[in-house]
């Protein structure tokens, strides 16, 4: 990995810029609090910034999100858009676990009408969403033909099994399905990593979590969004399992090959790519496209499961709960998308690493239920303290491609968890925080114990001062079910 000996500039409060130096193209330009600087000055996250900066065709800035740290190639937290014409796709900017997302649910019901049954609504759910290392449905397993009905498919195919409703797919981003996906470019070895796995939350960092709206701060996005004090909502973390994994690995071979075939000049070989227009690179996008409609129909499966543990444990109709969607978004994903410019308009291909779509009030992307306050924000903390949920903001798309964070940003790598966990019972703390934990094994609850993450208050508190999105409501965890 290059080192460039980096400068970065101080620009206000929540910006920080890292010039533009050498075969750099553009700037970095990274969002982070002083504090949280002071961490990444030692980070070789900084570092990926500055080599993204490299790509060919890349335009504006290498973007950086506070929760941002190191990644394969690209930092998690990382935004980069290219050019259509001149520049190129990276998988790296991607990652493994494409179209890693968040849904959120909301409900009918107030904490307090669930305190005596949470346990068992935490159990139910536990039971109906199979978690872990390589963890499979056993009531759901479809052929390699149906399989790929659901990468072109999407949540819709789910829909179509009668797991959700057509209202639900309106509330996700891109209506829950990418165009543009070729199923034909999905080999069959990842299709049969993934044809047991729909429907699963995998395990690392993605859960299942019953939560409450413990505070409001936009009164407006918040009605729209049918979050009020104290009411239920259910969110869910997850992506494509074994088939996006093994996606991404095939087509990183053959990137590595594109770049020595187009002469790309590379900081890092984990940078690898190829022009946006080259066979390699149309094959790439339109694999990714097919594996992120694969999460998608993985997270309405699981939705519709949750819907279905919410009313077998409180012995109610699943209709009666009003478990609604308000939206789902994708962290990991590269896709052409259109923006403003002088009165005129120009298209890019944005990769958001480890970053969440923000677009405001009125863009014609934001699902019409929305359109008047702008597109929720999904952001999921730690297991013991809060997560947040914001709406998309003017400055998202002036300056960072419609992107803002996703997530708190781990602070401790897994193993350093592991050894900080040691000798604690993880389980009984969190019951102490009131939170009931189920976890396929306690390996995991290690490596994402709450400390294990940075404060997701203090990177909301980032993009919402720098008008990337702004806080609509706090919700903190009742019950985590965990891989």
């Amino acid at each position: 990995m290059t080192d460039l000996k980096l400068k970065v500039e101080r620009v206000d409060e929540q910006r920080w810029r890292i010039p533009r130096q050498g075969a750099m193209r553009v700037d970095g330009m990274v969002y982070a609090s002083a504090a949280m600087m002071r961490d990444l000055r030692s980070d070789p996250a900084l570092q990926q910034v500055a080599n993204v900066a490299h790509l060919p065709g890349v335009l504006r800035a290498s973007i950086a999100m506070p929760d941002i740290h190191w990644g394969y190639g690209f930092p998690i937290g990382g935004v980069c858009a290219t050019d259509p014409d001149e520049g190129v796709i990276s998988p790296g900017g991607v990652g493994y676990d494409i179209n890693c997302g968040v849904r959120l649910l909301t409900s009918r019901l107030d904490k307090d009408d669930l305190a005596a049954d949470l346990p068992r609504v935490v159990d139910r759910l536990f039971e109906r969403l199979p978690t872990g290392v390589g963890s499979v449905r056993r009531d759901l397993r479809l052929s390699h033909d149906e399989l790929r009905r659901v990468l072109a498919g999407g949540a819709a195919w789910a829909v179509q099994q009668g797991m959700g409703e057509a209202r639900d797919l309106e509330a996700l981003e891109e209506g829950g399905r990418l165009s543009g996906a070729e199923p034909a470019e999905v080999s069959d070895r990842a299709l049969e990593r993934g044809r047991n796995q729909l429907g699963t939350l995998g395990s690392g960092n993605h859960f299942a979590e019953v939560q409450y709206v413990s505070e409001v701060y936009d009164r407006a996005a918040a009605d729209a969004f049918g979050l009020a004090p104290g009411r239920v909502t259910v969110m869910i973390h997850s992506g494509s399992r074994g088939l996006g994994h093994q996606v991404c690995s095939e087509h990183l071979k053959v990137m590595q090959k594109a770049v020595e075939k187009y002469r790309i000049a590379l900081p890092d070989r984990q940078l690898c790519c190829a022009p946006l227009t080259s066979p390699e690179g149309r094959a790439y996008l339109a694999a990714m496209a097919a594996a992120a409609n694969f999460a998608f129909a993985n997270r309405q499966v699981m939705a519709h499961w949750a819907r279905q543990s919410f009313a077998e444990a409180l012995g109610v109709d699943a209709g009666d709960l009003g478990l609604e969607v308000v939206y789902d978004v994708c962290h990991n994903i590269a896709k052409m998308e259109t923006f403003g410019h002088d009165g005129g308009s120009f298209s890019a291909c944005v990769h958001r690493k480890g970053a969440t779509r923000a677009y405001p009030a009125g863009h014609p992307q934001v699902p019409q239920r929305y359109r008047h306050v702008g597109q929720p924000v999904l952001i999921p903390g730690d297991m013991g303290r809060y997560s947040y949920v914001l709406v998309g903001a003017e400055g998202a798309v002036e300056e960072t491609f419609g992107s803002a964070c996703h997530g708190a940003g781990r602070r401790m790598s897994r193993r350093q968890a592991k050894r900080s966990a040691a000798g604690r019972s993880l389980l009984a703390e969190m019951q102490e925080r009131g939170v009931v934990v189920r976890a396929a094994g306690m390996a995991t609850v290690a490596e994402e114990m709450p400390e294990a993450y940075k404060d997701v208050s203090d990177v909301v508190e980032v993009v919402h001062r720098a008008g990337l999105a702004r806080r609509v409501a706090q919700l903190r965890p009742l019950g985590v079910i965990k891989g």
